[in-house]
């Protein structure tokens, strides 16, 4: 009953608008009403897939530097659609195993760089958080991707 309520309520709370290239199977960016939702973003790769000796693309940074450089890309995103850091209210990390780390998400590497944007005093929001270890994500040496959700400030009453 609750779940009904709650699927009632996005559905009328503004109109759907997707925003993405034509090319690409996914929206980069759904805004129900004033919540926009962000797909999974991770850092911008560090070299190209190699298609004559079949490597795929790739990163060579760790947790940390994947993760400033991921938060960078979704910063862009969200200035995109008039949006910055402080107006995410929910954010979800997708964590793989570091091979540094015996095979263990590095939340030490994630928290530093979680840190350098949420709770400053230049942008003291902090969003609700989750964050899960993975098996793999789409990149093989991709250690990070990041979900959000932000939401249009509206001027005080």
């Amino acid at each position: 009953m609750v779940l009904a309520g709650t699927i009632a309520g996005v559905a009328q709370s503004g109109p759907v608008q997707r925003i993405g290239s034509p090319q690409s199977i996914i929206s980069s960016v759904v805004w129900v009403g004033d919540t926009a939702y962000l797909s999974g973003t991770m850092a911008p790769v560090d070299y190209p897939a190699d298609k004559a000796r079949g490597t795929p693309a790739g990163y060579n940074g760790d947790t940390k530097a994947q993760s400033i450089a991921a938060i960078r890309e979704i910063e862009k995103q969200l200035k995109g659609v008039g949006l910055g850091l402080g107006d995410i209210v929910q954010m979800q990390a997708f964590l793989s195993g570091d091979p540094a780390k015996g095979d263990r998400m590095d939340l030490d590497g994630w928290n530093a760089a979680y840190r350098m944007f949420f709770g400053t005093p230049e942008q003291p929001n902090k969003p609700v958080r989750a964050t899960v270890q993975v098996a793999q994500l789409v990149i093989p040496t991709g250690r990070i991707e990041l979900m959000v959700v932000a939401a249009r400030p509206h001027p005080a009453k």
